[in-house]
């Protein structure tokens, strides 16, 4: 098997030898019986070791990113701490991509700095500035592409020299681009990390997190063995009811990304030629800064959107008003969602220098027809409008009374 929807649909997806069930069952147990003690059946002690469901997922994720191995956990945020605690050491230092998820920040930042700990934030799209960031102690780089909420570019083989150089490990959160558009350990990344419950589970009613290791070594192991380890003794494991719900969304992942491409590219070019929006960020469009770039490395540009509007009143009141594209705080579902990052997926850089800016919101294309996305964009710009032009008057009766 080598063409990627045959790999989603059988990999690590074997039918039931006993009743020949097409789809695998679902593993719903805490517990295995042994025929002895120690003496295991197929492998299979107790779930938070292993489990045949999510056995199956990690196999058939790993195969779609050419990975070695795969690790299930019970988040995103879970999948990333694991990682970070197999990886690090007291007194290291990770080189951190500035635009990225808030909460990828904040465990690195907030949580990780008390163990010892420190992180670089640097542009993605500039490689003389990840070099500059490097330190001695530099032992992980770590980057998100496309990014959120800015949908920057990073030049993952450019990113992987340097990490090369620096005798460091290179992680890249695939969330966005899922497998099916990029593969970051063919460009030299040893581990990929992704929350599952976005473009994966693909349905919105599935929370997880997943890392994907290459063949390399570190501190005298195997990454596979250190992840591995890591899960069993942090024990943040994903259960097998997600494990199935993420297995039957990565079997349709290609034939959806193909949907959110193909509509984010059609909203992104009528939103840029739109006169009340100042901005539009969708490495699809041909002046995106990582236009050329993305189309080298991935194989679509995404369903992921962020556009700026003419102020803070303007972004809130689009992000409230609209139908379809419903409020929310996630993404890569089957159904649109809008999202004002700065309060939302990101109110912990407020304050800082990595702060998102006021007037962005972030949109979520689902696998609407078009043209209704485009009349629920409309409404909300709309509405945008007027909240932009009633804030001015309240303001300019204020400075002038």
């Amino acid at each position: 098997m080598s063409g990627f929807n045959t790999l989603a649909v059988h990999a690590g997806q074997e039918k039931d030898p006993h009743t020949g069930a097409v789809i695998p069952p679902i593993y719903q147990t805490s517990t295995f019986i042994q025929d002895g003690i120690n003496v295991l059946r197929a492998g299979h002690e107790y779930s938070r070791g292993s489990n045949p469901t999510r056995n199956g997922f990690e196999a058939q994720l790993t195969a779609l990113e050419g990975g070695a191995a795969g690790f299930s956990f019970a988040s995103g945020i879970a999948a990333e701490d694991a990682l970070l605690r197999a990886l690090l050491a007291p007194g290291d230092h990770i080189v951190l991509g500035a635009d990225g998820y808030g909460g990828t920040n904040r465990l690195i930042t907030r949580l990780h700095y008390k163990w010892g700990i420190t992180a670089s934030a640097v542009d993605i799209t500039n490689l003389d500035a990840v070099r500059a960031a490097l330190r001695p102690n530099t032992a992980l780089l770590w980057v998100e592409t496309p990014s959120n909420p800015l949908l920057g570019i990073a030049d993952l083989a450019g990113w992987a020299a340097v990490a090369a150089e620096a005798g460091a490990l290179l992680v890249v959160d695939n969330t966005f681009a899922t497998p099916y558009l990029q593969r970051p350990l063919e460009f030299g990344a040893h581990a990929v990390v992704h929350s599952t419950t976005k473009y994966i589970g693909g349905h919105s009613d599935v929370l997880g997190g997943a890392v994907i290791v290459g063949e390399h070594l570190h501190c005298g192991q195997s990454l596979a063995e250190a992840v591995g380890y890591q899960q069993f003794a942090g024990g943040a494991v994903s259960g097998p009811q997600d494990n199935y719900l993420a297995s039957r969304g990565l079997k349709t992942l290609g034939l959806r990304m193909e949907r959110h491409c193909a509509t984010a590219s059609t909203l992104a070019g009528w939103l840029e030629d739109r006169p009340d929006v100042a901005r539009v960020y969708y490495p699809g469009l041909p002046g995106h800064p990582g236009h050329e770039l993305a189309a080298r490395q991935q194989r679509d540009f995404g369903g992921i959107l962020s556009l700026q509007l003419a102020d803070e009143a303007a972004a809130r009141a689009f992000a409230e008003s609209m139908e379809l594209f419903q409020l929310s705080v996630s993404l890569g579902g089957v159904e649109s969602l809008v999202c004002y990052p700065r309060e939302m997926t990101h109110a912990s850089l407020i304050g800082t220098p990595l702060e998102i800016p006021a007037n962005l919101v972030r949109l979520s294309v689902g696998i609407e027809e078009a043209d209704d996305l485009l009349g629920d964009l409309e409404r909300g710009l709309a509405v945008a409008a007027k909240a932009s032009e009633a804030g001015r008057i309240q303001y300019g009766s204020l400075a002038t009374a």
